[in-house]
């Protein structure tokens, strides 16, 4: 299987098809609201403003996995971003990315860039970037920030 074909769902609990982002860079981030990387939403926010019109998209799938710190619905979720960081980028329903329940988008990604030790995500705001054809480029840490990883989406939007 491809990313193309893995469907996820969406906040609301509508199927979506990752066939719907073929031809676009995404950067795919299991997030939390109550995390030492919360801020990092503003500048994943600034990432997609200044780049959706190129074809960036960012796919935003909260984790409640790591010390619960992704509580509430995902409307509570989506409110909380728009109102304190202005989000506008998608957001996806509530997902594991580890264990037997890991969501298998996340299994996909940790098998083509595993982590320095094993496969498993350590955190929340773990990023990959996954180019136009689907293909999974790099996967950054939680200590990564967006503005980090700018010049690797620069790049492959040229």
């Amino acid at each position: 299987m491809g990313l193309y074909d893995y469907l996820v769902k969406d906040a609301k609990g509508n199927d979506i098809s990752l066939k719907d982002y073929s031809g676009k860079l995404l950067l795919i981030v299991n997030t939390a609201t109550e995390c030492g990387f919360t801020p990092q939403y503003e500048g994943l926010q600034h990432l997609y403003e200044k780049y959706k019109g190129k074809g960036l998209e960012i796919l935003d799938f909260p984790c409640n996995q790591f010390a619960s710190q992704a509580p509430g619905t995902e409307d509570e979720i989506q409110s909380f971003c728009s109102l304190k960081y202005k989000t506008t980028f998608k957001l996806f329903a509530k997902i594991n990315v580890n264990g037997k329940n890991a969501e298998p988008l996340f299994n996909y990604l940790k098998d083509e860039k595993g982590g320095l030790i094993g496969n498993d995500i350590k955190w929340n705001f773990t990023k990959f970037l996954v180019d136009q054809s689907g293909k999974v480029i790099k996967r950054y840490a939680p200590t990564s920030t967006p503005e980090s990883i700018e010049k690797d989406i620069v790049k492959l939007l040229k």
